[in-house]
């Protein structure tokens, strides 16, 4: 009897820390793509929604909310993110925050929003001294950044949210040593994803994968596909995640990304009417490689929420999803902008109110 209980006791407390490993990866929400339609938890995103006569089924509506896991590693310029109350910059404050807003986001019908773990512009558009990155230069990941990250997903899982988590950012890639270090980020950001359980997040490999900007020539538009087929690649437990790239506002996607491609992303920066947005749908629908998939617009910075036809509405008549890009411009005060730091996440403004005004009365949600 004895050595009986010598031989269970181990057996026991194996699995019990594999039982409570696995309630603490055990996930709430899971993506899927099914022909041009986004499901979470077996639904279609919307379901049943129609406004105006246009299907709202199956689209992802979202913001670029880039900046949750932010923080500047360069003391000579993080004098310059300083919060308006207490001088001075504190990237928990700003991930505890971001947080904090995400049930009022939902609440007005966004399912979806961007992140970047090397964020994006701070000031909106334009990049200097600053260095804001998840990762180490040959790749490794930066724990304190992970904490955050996971802060946002573990929220958003329980919201029934899709993060669109994108990788790089070409005013950062540079601050990686090498190819060899851009592979590695890929292969940590993506395993640490799929052995946390995270079933709601999309990856976006790089933002704007035809800047000139990127240092890297694996993150340029003519080799970014190698990214995305190396994290279709990637498997855990039978599970893999999502994944495509976007490109410069007003760009049609190219034939190599948009065959490799799980759903297409454009931005509408530089489309200055909805006329030409409607043509930037139309053409992107006509490149090789095209079949029935998503198109998602996660970045666009024109508004125009109060007339009948805008960016916005134009997207969800041509059956594509739309998302935000909101910044703080000259003069304007703190409450302004979700891209620029310090960020105020609140709906506060006269631009937010109008986004989310808009997002209500297109979903349908708490109306």
């Amino acid at each position: 009897m004895k050595k009986f209980k010598i031989i269970v006791y181990p057996v026991v407390c194996i699995l019990m820390v594999f039982l409570t490993s696995f309630q603490l990866n055990k996930k709430n929400t899971i993506v899927e793509i099914k022909g041009e339609q986004f499901f979470v938890n077996g639904k279609p995103t919307y379901e049943g929604r129609v406004w105006k006569g246009n299907k709202i089924e199956g689209l992802l509506i979202n913001s670029r909310m880039v900046q949750g896991t932010f923080d500047d590693l360069n003391p000579e310029t993080r004098k310059l993110f300083a919060y308006p109350d207490t001088k001075k910059w504190d990237a928990d404050r700003n991930t505890k925050e971001f947080v904090t807003a995400m049930e009022e986001w939902k609440k007005y019908g966004l399912n979806s929003f961007t992140l970047n773990l090397q964020g994006g512009s701070p000031t909106g558009y334009g990049n200097k001294e600053w260095v804001n990155s998840a990762f180490h230069p040959d790749g490794k990941l930066r724990p304190d950044y992970m904490k955050r990250l996971k802060k946002i997903l573990d929220k958003a899982d329980q919201l029934e949210m899709v993060v669109m988590l994108g990788i790089f950012y070409f005013g950062q890639d540079q601050n990686l040593d090498d190819e060899k270090a851009v592979i590695n980020a890929v292969k940590n950001t993506v395993n640490w994803i799929l052995k946390k359980g995270y079933q709601n997040v999309l990856i976006e490999v790089n933002n704007e994968s035809d800047n000139k900007a990127y240092d890297h020539g694996i993150l340029k538009a003519e080799r970014v596909h190698e990214l995305i087929d190396m994290v279709k690649d990637m498997k855990h437990n039978g599970k893999r995640l999502l994944v495509s790239t976007s490109f410069n506002g007003n760009t049609v996607p190219k034939p190599n990304v948009v065959k490799s491609s799980d759903y297409i992303l454009i931005h509408g920066n530089g489309v200055s009417t909805p006329e030409k947005l409607e043509a930037l749908i139309h053409n992107t629908r006509k490149v090789e490689g095209y079949r029935p998939i998503p198109v998602v617009i996660n970045e666009d910075d024109h508004y125009d929420f109060d007339k009948e036809k805008n960016n916005f509405t134009t997207a969800v008549e041509n059956y594509v999803s739309w998302g935000l890009f909101d910044f703080r411009r000259d003069g304007e005060g703190y409450e302004e902008g979700y891209q620029s730091v310090p960020v105020d996440w609140g709906i506060n403004s006269e631009r937010k109110k109008g986004f989310f005004n808009l997002v209500r009365e297109i979903t349908g949600v708490g109306k």
